[in-house]
This record gives structure tokens, sequence and C-alpha cells, in this order.
């Protein structure tokens, strides 16, 4: 099955490849291995069908959220990196247009943006995405940064120990095209002679444990959502060592090639951590039904990783606006058609089935 996406969304994929510069084009939209995880993970919200109810008075939809913030939509954008490869204004333009809808926007460590700038950009809550690095004291400074600039909370990805092997012709890191931009959160937490190889340093560590998660609390006094998640007995002990959150997410089919889709894993994780914590999902959620299908399956919040980078690439902060808009309106219609008025009505109503 071909996954559906919506028309705006793919006039902007089309404008994006259009574009971008090839090597970049290829290492946004090509995943990990043979590409099998990419494609999967956007035709697997369709088999999943819905059991709407009716004679519900619907003729007020509410999509309003609260998780670490207040925002008027469940649909966010995830972190993804490089943002200035795609437009000028980069990682700005894009929590530029979230913020003007009400969208929940998580800051990439690899941004190529200084975080100070982009917060100063956001009118409202964001997140902040972490990867621990091999020099600890990046990392830390990173995070003591987000803080002091409002992040709200912090999502610790776990799913990238070592960066996946991409053995599709082009789809390799576009370290090469912008390694000045790659670090301009990062140098100022490196020695002089560290950025000699700065590599060497702020690539991930391999290393980490579930003591993690209480090292990030510790220093930064925020709550920390685990990203990456795939496995329900992961996300309990996640849980159990203190994660406010965790992410169901495959990191979009650029880690582990053939990996369970997080369409599939949600359920089971939503199941595993009951109402302790809330789960969240990414990976390929296209339209207003793929979202409504992931909430109502148990997600508090959904977000999009390559279609904002489309969305930005076609027309900066107003094309990530236009995307995260038709998304929240096409959910809320859904929404209506299928007997609920607001997210926990949602979350309650039983409209998922199996496929």
């Amino acid at each position: 099955m071909d996954a559906p996406m919506h028309p705006l969304l793919d006039g902007f994929r089309r404008q994006a490849q259009a574009g971008l510069d090839s090597a970049f084009w290829h290492y946004v939209s090509r995943g990990c291995g043979y590409g099998v995880s990419v494609g999967e993970a956007e035709s697997s919200w369709a088999s999943y069908r819905l059991l709407p109810r009716t004679l519900r008075n619907v003729a007020t939809v509410d999509t309003r959220m609260r998780l670490f913030g207040d925002f008027a939509t469940p649909i966010g954008v995830a972190p993804t990196a490089f943002h200035r490869l795609a437009h000028a204004e980069g990682e700005i333009a894009t929590a530029t247009g979230a913020a003007r809808v009400g969208s929940p926007f998580v800051l990439s460590s690899r941004s190529t943006t200084r975080l100070e700038d982009v917060a100063a950009a956001v009118a409202g809550p964001w997140w902040f995405q972490v990867y621990v690095t091999l020099e600890r004291a990046v990392t830390e400074g990173m995070v003591r940064r987000a803080v002091a600039a409002g992040a709200s909370a912090l999502a610790l990805t776990v799913d990238t120990p070592y960066v996946g092997h991409r053995n599709i012709p082009g789809s390799g890191r576009p370290m090469d095209l912008c390694d000045d931009l790659a670090l301009v959160n990062m140098a100022e937490h490196l020695t002089a002679a560290q950025r000699d190889d700065p590599w060497a340093f702020i690539d991930q560590d391999p290393s980490i444990g579930l003591d993690t998660i209480g090292w990030l609390r510790q220093i930064s006094g925020l709550p920390v959502i685990v990203k990456g998640v795939l496995r329900p007995d992961d996300a309990r002990a996640f849980v159990d060592a203190g994660a406010a959150a965790v992410w169901v997410s495959s990191h979009g089919g650029r880690q582990l090639d053939r990996a369970i889709t997080p369409a599939r894993a949600l359920p089971g994780i939503v199941a595993a951590v009951g109402d302790s914590v809330p789960v969240v999902v990414d990976g390929g959620v296209r339209t207003g039904f793929d979202a409504l299908t992931a909430l109502g399956l148990g997600a508090s919040a959904v977000f999009v990783g390559r279609p904002a980078v489309w969305a930005l690439a076609a027309d900066g902060a107003a094309g990530v606006e236009a995307l995260l808009t038709e998304l929240t309106e096409e959910l809320r219609h859904v929404m209506g058609l299928a007997g609920v008025v607001d997210l926990a009505d949602l979350r309650g109503a039983g409209l998922v089935d199996g496929g």
C-alpha cells in the first residue's frame, strides 16, 4: 500500500527535492540499511481502521494540549538537524512557524543556529533534544544553556549509540557540507585541542545507561523525555528510572533498518506504561488521519520530522506554519467525523481497530 500524504505536504516535498542540494536531499529523505523501515513507517498508520462514534455533539472540536507547556495542537515538530542547509533562516524559521500555530517544537542538538537565538524566536514553550556526547562536558554545557534559554523539557535520544550505516548510494552524512554550521552550538564547549578533531568528541557516547536519565534531571531540573523507544520493557524501565515521558520513534528509519514501525510499537508501549507518564510518537505521520490514529492508540502528541524540513525548504517559516495548520485542521475535521470533541475524549473512545 502506498502511504497517503496530504496534498500540501506532497507539494512541499516536491519543491524541496527540486530546490535542495542533492547531497542534503538524500541525507534527509533516505534511511539506514536498505530503506525498508522508511517506507513501512509511512504505510503502517494506514493499516489501522477507525471505529467512529455517532450522535455525539461535535459542534466544537478542541485540539489544545498540555504537555510540558500549553499548546494549541498535539502535532509538533520533531528534532531534525542542519536546518540552515534547507533555508537561510534555519531553525529560527522552523521555530517561528511552529510558534505561530501553537505547535510543540523540539530543537535538535545538531541545530545550525545558536540555541539562544532560536529560543528568542519562540513565543511559547519549547523542548531541547539531547545526545550524550563522548565529551560529556559538551552535553552538560548545552543542557545548561538550554535551561537558561527557557526550554521546558529535554528529549534524550537513546537509539543512536552509533550512526546507522546507509547502504543506499548518496545517502551519507552531510558533515563535509557544513562542519562550521554543525558545530555552532558545540564548539564553545570543546578545548582548543579538541576543535582540531571535533567529531571525535561530539559523536554519541555508546556506553550510556539508565543512570543518564537521572543525571540529566539533576543538572537541568527539567522533565526528561526518553526518545527512541520501540520496546514495552524498555519503556517501563525508563519510567522506573525517572523518565517523565517516553517517545516512540525509529529515528525516521535512520538507525536500525527493519525495526518495528512506531505505529506498530505504540499500543504495546502505551499498555506497558499505563497512566504513569505520557507517550508521544513520531515516524511516518503524513496526514491528520495518521495523527488521529496515533492519538486514538494512546499517544498524547504526534511529531513530524521530514515534513517540517520539506516545508521549511519550500517556504521558510510560512511553509512550516502552513504545514502544521493544515495537518491540525485535518485532525480537527476527522476528530469531529469520529465523534470526539477533544484529546481526552479521543484517547478514551476506542476509535482504532487493530488492523
